[in-house]
């Protein structure tokens, strides 16, 4: 048996633990007082490292966007209402919470309670139901600002490289505060466990206790979503940061390797796996020594998904996933543990639980009067009421609080997204007032489609189509003129070697816009303004600023483009070009994807 060694907590030795000997064996116990200060020093070093926290947020990127904000980069509101109340929430714990509990600790032998103490932040707890409550909104307005916003982007990338930030993101300080009251709950209980019933501090800490556990249900609520944001963004980090997934609707269900079988011979190739509530990323690894670890092949909806199991002489354990945009025959590992069938359960599971949810939109219109074709338009409709449905009535897309708010047709009453109600017309019941209305009742009404917009031309090849045999391809941060920032796929193919495509994304169906480049100008001299790694095109009134994610892509652009305005012909760069993945380009036109 070793040797004992006297009990020891914080810097110095409590009264000693009860020893009880013989010779062959000693049993060491702690006292009930040892217990109690343990818990009141977990306290503090909890509280400490928190606070830490809170002036990271508050003191280091609050206040350096907000000081490049103020000089018109972005708009100031854009950070207040990212970082809520923090600074409220930062003052009390550094100025009267932490002080509190230090100078108790001091005084511990002569008063040892906590009660009294987490009484006093009873009354502060409204400041963590408005940071709760506005949470999901943050971390919308941070990405979404993170992709238009070069300077934005560099000010949080900065900080989060220095060795305070402890390689985490923004987003992973921010759900600090989320989880701080939950703790306190958890500590407090503990606490109470260890405290005779006729101890003095008994009353104060059951009374902080009742009030502190009503505010952490709200904060357990978010702490779960917060979970699934955890993972959102690991997951986000792992697909290169190209993949907008990071949204509160999307729920994360399960990841992992699979086989493909390919279609036209019996190989199967290696794949792997993001599935979430409402869609699947099928993915391919990528080889490469740091970033991402895979790239995405397709993305499928949940919505219309089927799955069924396949028989395979060469292959057993397969299933085939039908969705819109893609079928796919896979086969489970045969080294999984659990059994062979478990993705093929996570698929049904998931598609279940898809069409019951989906079901709260169908509910609310069976409910509803619904005003016939003929009197579309001269009857006033019942609306159906915001809380009945969770997504538009037209698209099914989830609704939030930021980028898809809930909007009514003036028509038929149906709950629709924007982009569903970007319609107007007259309407005889309001006295030919123009209203706006659903897409399928303009269609009525005006007896036309509602135009999706102009076709374009050469704009209609899909992105996947030109990259896959394209001089270079990647993203770009791009500006025209005084319009806002935005994250841009952009290719120069090999059949129109003389343009730069701009897309929304590496699998979009079409351009957003094309730059004839011949007799542009290329600018690539630093202005003050400017943020690292930029470069200009401008050719009469038309000027478009480009920013790469380094000098040294930004230098294969310039050598491409600065041969395009001369009306040459480039060489490719594809091979060099750290933006392209090696197997993206082999891939995109074969079955073996």
């Amino acid at each position: 048996m070793n040797c004992l060694c006297p009990l020891f907590f914080g810097e110095r030795p409590l009264r000693s633990p009860l020893v009880i000997g013989t010779s062959s064996m000693y049993i060491l116990y702690e006292t009930n007082e040892q217990k109690l200060y343990k818990i009141a020093t977990e306290l503090l070093k909890t509280e400490r490292a928190y606070v830490t926290r809170l002036n990271l947020l508050d003191q280091v990127f609050c206040a350096k966007l907000t000081e490049e904000a103020l000089k018109g980069t972005f708009p100031v509101d854009v950070v207040k209402n990212i970082f809520s109340n923090i600074s409220s929430i930062n003052t009390f714990h550094n100025q009267f919470l932490l002080p509190d509990l230090e100078k108790r600790m001091g005084e511990w032998e002569s008063t040892p309670r906590l009660g009294d103490i987490l009484q006093n932040l009873t009354p502060f707890l409204k400041m963590y139901a408005e940071y709760v409550k506005n949470f999901d909104n943050a971390m919308e307005l941070l990405k979404q600002w993170t992709d238009r916003s070069p300077q934005f982007k560099a000010i949080i990338q900065d900080i989060q490289s220095q060795e305070a930030c402890g390689s985490l993101t923004l987003q992973h300080h921010m759900l600090e505060p989320v989880q701080r009251v939950p703790r306190y709950e958890m500590l407090l209980k503990d606490y109470l466990k260890k405290l005779p019933q006729d101890d003095p501090d008994r009353r104060d800490a059951e009374k902080s206790l009742d009030i502190i556990a009503m505010a952490a249900t709200h904060s357990n609520s978010a702490i779960r979503k917060s979970d699934n944001l955890k993972k959102l963004l690991e997951i986000y980090e792992m697909l290169g940061e190209e993949e907008d997934i990071v949204n509160a609707s999307n729920e994360f269900i399960k990841e992992g390797h699979i086989l493909k079988l390919a279609a036209r011979n019996t190989s199967a190739m290696e794949r792997y796996l993001f599935l979430f509530n409402n869609m699947l990323l099928y993915c391919v690894p990528k080889f490469s020594l740091g970033g991402a670890k895979y790239t995405v092949r397709t993305r499928i909806g949940i919505e219309g998904m089927k799955v069924l199991e396949t028989i395979n002489e060469d292959y057993p354990h397969t299933f085939q996933v039908s969705g819109k945009e893609r079928t796919l025959e896979l086969q489970a590992r045969q080294d999984l543990n659990p059994p062979h069938n478990t993705p093929y359960r996570a698929f049904q599971e998931t598609i279940e639980i898809f069409h019951q949810k989906n079901e709260t939109f169908k509910s609310a219109s069976k409910d509803v009067e619904e005003v016939s074709t003929a009197e579309l338009g001269k009857r006033a409709p019942r609306w159906i009421r915001d809380k009945e449905v969770t997504m538009c009535m037209k698209c099914k897309e989830p609704f939030n609080a930021l980028t898809r708010r809930r909007h009514h047709c003036r028509a038929c009453g149906y709950v629709v997204c924007w982009k569903c109600s970007d319609n107007k017309v007259a309407l005889e019941y309001d006295s030919n007032k123009i209203n706006k209305v659903c897409k399928d009742c303009y269609s009525i009404l005006t007896g036309e489609e509602k135009a999706e917009g102009k076709k374009k031309g050469i704009l209609e090849i899909e992105a996947a189509q030109f990259s896959g045999s394209s001089i270079i391809c990647g993203f770009l941060q791009h500006c025209e003129k005084n319009k806002p920032w935005g994250k841009v796929w952009c290719v120069i193919p090999e059949k129109e070697a003389l343009v730069l495509y701009l897309y929304g994304a590496p699998q979009d169906v079409k351009a957003q816009s094309s730059i004839p480049l011949l007799g542009y100008s290329v600018e690539d001299s630093p202005r003050p303004a400017d943020p690292p790694a930029s470069f200009r095109l401008s050719q009469s009134k038309s000027v478009h600023s480009f920013v790469a994610e380094s000098e040294e892509l930004k230098q294969r652009w310039l050598k491409v483009i600065r041969v395009a305005v001369t009306g040459e012909v480039p060489e490719s760069q594809m091979p060099n070009d750290a933006t392209a993945n090696a197997t993206d380009t082999q891939e995109t036109s074969s079955d073996s994807t």
